[in-house]
């Protein structure tokens, strides 16, 4: 059990959900197929490889930088195309710490985004029939 418990935690995320997928499947190895395919999504098993080699990528990169850094860096870039205001709505219905929420609401409203100043209050328009 130890050489196993070893070799998966060598592999990191993606033995955790290789392990749930095979738990998942009842412990039969013939079904873990189809969940890699499923995973996969229209590349098949490949895709559900590279799926999980995907998610080594992302959690060294969560690991190395930290997730608050990640999603400032997310939600800066989308601040660029999208409005603060439906941007900080978001992320307080995240499954986040209330604090972490704050410290990206603060990131977002203190000017670190490009797109603050853009978001114009409603105009009304007049529509007039000369019939």
């Amino acid at each position: 059990m130890d050489e196993i418990v070893k070799k998966l935690a060598g592999l990191g995320l993606p033995g955790i959900l290789l392990v749930i997928a095979i738990t998942l499947a009842g412990g039969n190895s013939a079904a873990v197929i189809p969940l890699l395919a499923i995973l996969g999504g229209p590349l098949g098993i490949v895709g559900g490889l590279g799926i999980l080699g995907l998610t080594t990528v992302v959690g060294d990169a969560l690991a190395g930088y930290g997730i608050e850094a990640i999603l400032k860096g997310i939600y800066t870039e989308r601040s660029k195309t999208e409005s603060v205001r439906f941007l900080i709505k978001e992320i307080k219905d995240l499954p986040l710490t209330e604090d972490l929420k704050l410290k990206l609401q603060h990131h977002l409203s203190s000017g670190n985004s490009t797109n603050s100043e853009e978001v114009q209050p409603p105009r009304t328009v007049e529509i007039v029939d000369e019939d």
